[in-house]
């Protein structure tokens, strides 16, 4: 799926332009155990209750793809006969209103899913009559291309709440809240089946992870029996020491900051050209991009064996390989953090053999949010006389002409022998 048609299905997730009236689930206590299930109707809850339960399922189909939002591609033979796809369809098809199969769903979670604490399993299922689009891409309101069905599966984590003073309105008293518990963010869920080409595609479903470094990869093997995706915060991590270990000593300051600069140059061209399709790098556009900054062909290559090692031979996003939100420099004691279109004010230099980071500044700089002002240049001290060189003798009025000598000059010590000798008369 790509972003325009997860736009379109995330649009539908409010009471007016929903088909939802009818939310499945089930509440998992700590110890993985079914302790009550539900069949909530919407059309009998207030309009702000089921705004908010929209809400919660909602929030399965945000983020960014490649991160929070991947596609589970099954295999050509999962489709024709497996007891994993053959579950989801049969949801599917339901409607939700088998309850023998809606209790095989919620045990195969309980199953494969490592979530601690108490959660709920949040089921719904619309029907969406797609609309023609027409040439300019506006949909068409007077008719529609197919329907397409859909389940969303939320599994939310239940948050309990601590013991407090309330005031009571209407009795007008101060009073103790009991603990309570809250239904938190989604952890994980899914969209089945995908919305490809604006149409229903069951050999694909989207998943979604609220953590990007821990995406529940048991859940992706235990209900999809697939490979589950690399997370992208570990293909960050991965990628940093693919070029430490990789290009070792020309790993330099200037080779990384070359290299983020133009994979974040690589987003924002993305971004500014509005396509709707996730964007995607090659292994050979990568080693492009270290070759343009001068590192050494055996390097190259020792990094085009690591990566594949790790990555295989697909195309990657950029997004998950670099921090494109800031550039950080860090030693054992200092953290420098910039904006990447700021990141060439900061530079290395070795002065005196000592390594420095310097920050070029403009503008006023604040110390602990106080603004601080600099010193002053110093002046430059007047010239002295070189050290091979008596100084010069003071002026003391105009230099004798002709033949006139200059008078003499008292022996050193004379000036305090007369001083003495007058002191001894008087």
């Amino acid at each position: 799926m790509n972003e325009k048609e997860i736009s379109e299905i995330r649009r539908r997730f409010q009471p007016e332009k929903s088909n939802i009236t009818l939310v499945n689930g089930c509440y998992v206590n700590a110890q993985g155990e079914i302790v009550s299930q539900f069949g909530q109707s919407l059309n009998m809850t207030s309009q702000e209750e089921a705004e908010s339960i929209l809400s919660v399922l909602k929030r399965s189909l945000s983020g960014t793809l490649g991160k929070q939002l991947n596609d589970i591609v099954f295999e050509t033979s999962q489709v024709v006969d497996s007891d994993e796809h053959r579950l989801l369809m049969a949801l599917r098809d339901s409607g939700l209103k088998d309850e023998g199969v809606a209790n095989a769903f919620y045990q195969r979670v309980i199953e494969c899913l490592e979530m601690e604490g108490p959660y709920l399993i949040l089921l719904a299922y619309d029907k969406y009559d797609v609309p023609y689009r027409l040439k300019d891409g506006a949909p068409n309101p007077d008719g529609s291309s197919e329907v397409y069905s859909y389940i969303v599966c939320a599994i939310c984590p239940m948050k309990e709440t601590k013991p407090a003073l309330r005031y009571d309105l209407p009795d007008s008293v101060i009073c103790n809240r009991e603990a309570d518990w809250l239904v938190g963010p989604p952890e994980v869920g899914f969209l089945f089946p995908a919305f490809d080409d604006r149409s229903a595609n069951i050999y694909s479903a989207l998943y979604y992870t609220k953590n990007i470094t821990e995406d529940h990869p048991e859940f992706v093997e235990g209900l999809f029996r697939v490979e589950p995706p690399m997370p992208a915060g570990v293909q960050q991590e991965t990628f940093r020491e693919l070029l430490t270990e990789a290009l070792a000593e020309e790993c330099s300051f200037d080779v990384v900051q070359e290299v983020q600069g133009r994979l974040g140059e690589m987003v924002e061209e993305h971004k500014a050209s509005k396509s709707p399709e996730p964007l995607s790098i090659s292994k050979t556009t990568l080693l492009g991009v270290l070759e343009a900054t001068g590192v050494a062909p055996e390097k190259t290559a020792a990094f085009e064996e690591k990566f594949e090692e790790a990555f295989g031979t697909g195309a990657v996003n950029p997004r998950n390989l670099v921090n494109t939100k800031e550039f950080v420099v860090k030693t054992p004691s200092v953290t420098i953090k910039a904006a990447p279109e700021c990141a060439g004010l900061i530079e290395p230099r070795r002065i005196n053999g000592r390594q420095y980071i310097l920050v070029q500044v403009d503008g006023e700089v604040e110390f602990n949010g106080v603004t601080v002002c600099f010193d002053p240049p110093e002046e430059a001290p007047p010239l002295g006389p070189l050290p091979d060189q008596p100084a010069p003798a003071e002026e003391s009025g105009p230099l004798p002409q002709g033949g006139d000598s200059l008078p003499e000059q008292p022996e050193e010590g004379a000036d305090s022998q007369s001083d003495e000798k007058g002191d001894e008369e008087a």
